[in-house]
C-alpha cells in the first residue's frame, strides 16, 4: 500500500442485482450497505456477488470529462476536456498544450492527480479501490463457495484490478504494486515499481481473468459483465503500450513481435465470445458505424460496456444512471449544449475516396496563417477530390456524416422543444429537426473579424455559435433508435436528454485496429491490411478502389503504419483515444526533446530517431487548430440580436430540405445544399487556439516531461516515500529533480 497520512472512511456499498446493467425503474433501489461487513458474507452467493457487484460500481468507466484525477478512472470519453483539447479533436488550449502555463508538481500550476484520486475516501482513491479489489479477491479465495463459482467472481475482479493498474501506468510508467489489504498507515508503504514489473502484473491478472472466465457466457441482467474475450482484448491494449514508441525508444522488434503473437492467437477466443463487428447488412451512409454505439443488449462490438438507464429521477431514489453525451452535443434549441468540432479534424477526415484531402493549397487564414497540418500523414496519398472550404460536408468519408453536423443536416429527435422554449423550432415535435445554426452580425463591419464574438445564431439558437456540431455518438432518432425520455422542462442536469445509450470504452474495431499495429510493426504489413480493409468495409467502402487504401502499404513498414494511425485519428474520433494515441507515438515532437535531468537512455534511437518523420507526421507542437461558423452573405444586411433577427428569414430567402441521411443517394442533397450555401452563406474563420497579452497567436506547446506525469504534490505529500519522476520537481525534497526512471528495467 501506499503512505496515507489522511483519515480514510472505510466503507463498501453492495449492490444486491447488478445495478449498472439493469434498465429498469428499481435501478440502484435495492442496496445493502456492509460497513464492517465480516469474511462471513463470502459463504454465500449472494455476499460475494454484492462485493464483486461493487467493484464493478466503483471501476466501471464514467460518462464524465477527464479532470483532474478525482474522476473514478480518469478516462476520457471524447469530451472537450484536458485529453481532447490536446488533439485535433477541439480548439482551445488544454493544460497540456497551453504555451503560458507550465505543469507543476509543487504548489503552483499543479499537475492533473490520476494517481492519488481523492484522498479521503477509499473508494473514491485511486488506491482505494485497488485497496476494495484485493479485500474482495482475498475474502472470495477464503469463503466457503464452490472453485467453480471462486473461478468465475474471482475472474472478474482480477480484471478489474488490471483495469486499475491499466490506467495508472499509462500516465506514470512504474508504480507500486499493491497485492493484499494494507492499513492506511505510514507503515503500509510499498514502493514504485518498474514499469516492466507493472505491464507483466497486469497481464498476469488478464491472462488469470480470462483463463477463470473461459466458456462463460452472460446473458439477461448480467449482460455487459466482463468476459475472457474482455480481459483478452485489454490485453491488447496493454502490449501495444509496451511495444509503443513511448516505453521502446530503440524499438525492440521483440516486443512487437510478442504482442502481434498474443494478440493474434487471442483473436479466437474473443470472437468466440460473441465479439465481432457490428453490421446489418443494410448500411447506408454509415448507419451501421452509427449504430454500434446504440444497441444496449448483445451488442458484438461492446467488448467493455457501461450500461446506463433513461431515469429522471424524482423520487429521492439513488436510482438515475444516465449517459449524458446526447444532451452535451444536441444544439441549445433542443436542450443541450452542443459540442464545437475543431477545423483541424474536418479537413484532415478522409474524402469519398478514402484519401487525404489535398489542404496545401487553402488560402491562409486571416492571423492564424497558413494551416500546418495540412501536410500531415506526407506518407499517404491525397484524394482526387478537391476539398471546398464553402461546403467541406461535399465527398467525404461515410463516417463523416455520422461524425458532424453542418447547417442543413438533419438531426432527428423525439420531443418538442417548443415546450421549453417557445421561440424554439418544433420541426415536427422534433423528427424533422434540422441544423440551422449559421449565424448573423447586428454590424456589418464586425463581420470577418476573427476575432469577434459579437453575433447571433438562427432559430433561437441565440448566441451559441456551434460552427459544426460534434454529432459522433449520437442517438439520431432517423436511425430507429431511442434511447433517451425527452423531458423539455427538466431542471435536472444539462438538460432534458435522459439517454441509456452505453458507454463503450473498448470495442471489437479497436481488437482489430490493436493487431493491425502490432502486425505492420512485427512486419507483417500485408496481415495489417487486411485488418484495415475489414474495418473500412464496415465504413462503408468496397473492394473496388481496395477500401481506400493505397496499394504500397503491404510493402512500406512506415507508410502502413502510418496509415494505421490516420484510421485510428477517424474511427475513434470522439472516444476519448486520440490523445493517447498521440502519447503513445509521441507525437508532439516525435521524442526530439528530453526533459530535464533524463538520461542518454531516454534518446530515441529507434524509428529512425524521431517518429514524426518515420511517419511523415507533422509534429503537434507549433500548430494552431481554429473553428469555422458559417454567417450569412453581406448582400442581406445586418440582423438584430433577438430570436427573429435572421437577416435571411426577413429577405424570404426559402431553406432547402435537410439532408436526409436515411436516402442512399446524399450526392444530390449535398450539391443542393451547397448550392444554396454559396447564394447565402460565407464560412467565417473564428480564433480557436488563444493569443497572448498583445493579441499575438499562440502556438500548440506540450512539454517533453508531459508524456509521463510527475506525482503532483498532493500525492507526494500523502506519499513521502515514493520517489518523483524523472522530469519533474520532488516536492518532498526541496524541489529537486525526479529520481524515478520510467523506462528503466
Amino acid at each position: 500500500m501506499i503512505i496515507m497520512k489522511t483519515k480514510i472512511i472505510f466503507y463498501i456499498v453492495a449492490i444486491v442485482g447488478l445495478f449498472f446493467m439493469s434498465c429498469s425503474d428499481e435501478f440502484l433501489q435495492d442496496k445493502k450497505n456492509y460497513d464492517n461487513a465480516t469474511t462471513e458474507i463470502y459463504n454465500y452467493e449472494s455476499g460475494c456477488n454484492g462485493r464483486v457487484n461493487d467493484i464493478y460500481g466503483w471501476c466501471l468507466p464514467q460518462p464524465a470529462d477527464l479532470t483532474t484525477g478525482t474522476n473514478y478512472l480518469s478516462v476520457s470519453i471524447g469530451s472537450n476536456d484536458l485529453a481532447g483539447k490536446s488533439t485535433e479533436e477541439y480548439s482551445g488550449f488544454s493544460d497540456f498544450v497551453n504555451p503560458e502555463k507550465e505543469l507543476s508538481s509543487m504548489d503552483q500550476n499543479p499537475v492533473p492527480d490520476f494517481f492519488l484520486g481523492s484522498s479521503n475516501n477509499i473508494q473514491t482513491s485511486v488506491y482505494g479501490r485497488i485497496r476494495n479489489i484485493n479485500d474482495c479477491l482475498k475474502g472470495i479465495q477464503g469463503g466457503t463457495l464452490s472453485d467453480e463459482k471462486k473461478q468465475t467472481l474471482l475472474g472478474q475482479v482480477y480484471f478489474f484490478r488490471a483495469w486499475c493498474y491499466y490506467n495508472l501506468v499509462k500516465w506514470y510508467g512504474g508504480v507500486p504494486i499493491v497485492t493484499d489489504v494494507l492499513e492506511p498507515v505510514e507503515s503500509s508503504f510499498t514502493p514504485r515499481s518498474t514499469t516492466k514489473a507493472c505491464i507483466d502484473f497486469i497481464l498476469e491478472d488478464l491472462d488469470r481473468a480470462a483463463t477463470m472466465l473461459k466458456g462463460k457466457v452472460w446473458s439477461g441482467s448480467d449482460y455487459g459483465r466482463v468476459t475472457t474475450g474482455t480481459a483478452l482484448a485489454l490485453k491488447g491494449r496493454v502490449l501495444l503500450l509496451w511495444a509503443s514508441p513511448l516505453f521502446n525508444r530503440k524499438n525492440d522488434e521483440s516486443r512487437w513481435q510478442k504482442a502481434y503473437t498474443e494478440m493474434k492467437k487471442d483473436l479466437a477466443d474473443i470472437q468466440a465470445c460473441g465479439y465481432g463487428l457490428y453490421q446489418t447488412g443494410n448500411n447506408v451512409n454509415g448507419s451501421d458505424f452509427a449504430k454500434q454505439f446504440l444497441v444496449v443488449n448483445g451488442n458484438p462490438e461492446a467488448i467493455f460496456v457501461t450500461l446506463h438507464n433513461n431515469v429522471a429521477s424524482d423520487d429521492g431514489l439513488d436510482n438515475q444512471r444516465n449517459n449524458p453525451w446526447e444532451r452535451g452535443i444536441r444544439p441549445a434549441n433542443t436542450g443541450g449544449s452542443g459540442k464545437n468540432a475543431g477545423l483541424a479534424l474536418v479537413e484532415l477526415f478522409p474524402m469519398k475516396d478514402g484519401k487525404i484531402a489535398n489542404l496545401s493549397n487553402l488560402s491562409p487564414l486571416e492571423k492564424a496563417g497558413t494551416r500546418s497540418y495540412a501536410n500531415t500523414y506526407s506518407k499517404l496519398e491525397r484524394s482526387e477530390y478537391a476539398y471546398d472550404e464553402t461546403a467541406p460536408y461535399m465527398n467525404r468519408d461515410p463516417r463523416f456524416y455520422r461524425t458532424f453536423a453542418f447547417p442543413g443536416f438533419r438531426w432527428a429527435f423525439d420531443g418538442d422543444a417548443t415546450q421549453r422554449d417557445g421561440h424554439n423550432p418544433s420541426y415536427n415535435s422534433g423528427k424533422d429537426y434540422v441544423v440551422w445554426n449559421y449565424k448573423w452580425y447586428v454590424d456589418l463591419n464586425e463581420a470577418g473579424n476573427p476575432e469577434n464574438g459579437n453575433s447571433y445564431s438562427a432559430d433561437n439558437l441565440y448566441t451559441s455559435n456551434v460552427g459544426i456540431y460534434v454529432r459522433k455518438k449520437s442517438d439520431d432518432y432517423d436511425l430507429g433508435t431511442k434511447l433517451y425520455n425527452y423531458e423539455p422542462l427538466a431542471s435536472k442536469g444539462a438538460g432534458p436528454f435522459f439517454s441509456q445509450a452505453p458507454l463503450i470504452e473498448l470495442r471489437y474495431t479497436e481488437v482489430l485496429m490493436n493487431l493491425a499495429e502490432a502486425a505492420c510493426m512485427a512486419g507483417q504489413m500485408g496481415e495489417a491490411v487486411t485488418y484495415l480493409q475489414q474495418i473500412r468495409q464496415r465504413a462503408g467502402y468496397t473492394a473496388e478502389n481496395n477500401y481506400g487504401l493505397q496499394a504500397n502499404l503491404a510493402s512500406d513498414q512506415a507508410t502502413c503504419m502510418s496509415a494505421i494511425l490516420y484510421e485510428r485519428q477517424i474511427e475513434f474520433a470522439y472516444e476519448g483515444k486520440r490523445f493517447d494515441d498521440m502519447r503513445r507515438w509521441m507525437l508532439f515532437d516525435g521524442g526530439a526533446t528530453l526533459p530535464s535531468g533524463a538520461p542518454s537512455s531516454w534518446q530515441m534511437t529507434g524509428f529512425g530517431g524521431n517518429t514524426c518523420t518515420w511517419l511523415g507526421f507533422t509534429p503537434w507542437n507549433g500548430q494552431r487548430r481554429e473553428r469555422v461558423e458559417f454567417r450569412t452573405g453581406n448582400q442581406f444586411g445586418a440582423g438584430t440580436q433577438y430570436w427573429d433577427g435572421d437577416p435571411l428569414v426577413q429577405a424570404g430567402v426559402e431553406r432547402p430540405e435537410g439532408v436526409d441521411f436515411r436516402k442512399a443517394d446524399i450526392d444530390t442533397q449535398l450539391t443542393t445544399l451547397k448550392e444554396w450555401y454559396n447564394t447565402n452563406l460565407v464560412p467565417q474563420y473564428k480564433l480557436g487556439d488563444g493569443q497572448d497579452a498583445q493579441k499575438n497567436v499562440e502556438f500548440i506547446t506540450f512539454l517533453p516531461k508531459y508524456y509521463f506525469l510527475g506525482l503532483s504534490s498532493g500525492a507526494q505529500n500523502a506519499n513521502k516515500g515514493l520517489p518523483q519522476t524523472i522530469g519533474w520537481q520532488d516536492y518532498n525534497n526541496g524541489g529537486a529533480e525526479g529520481t524515478f526512471d520510467p523506462l528503466a528495467e
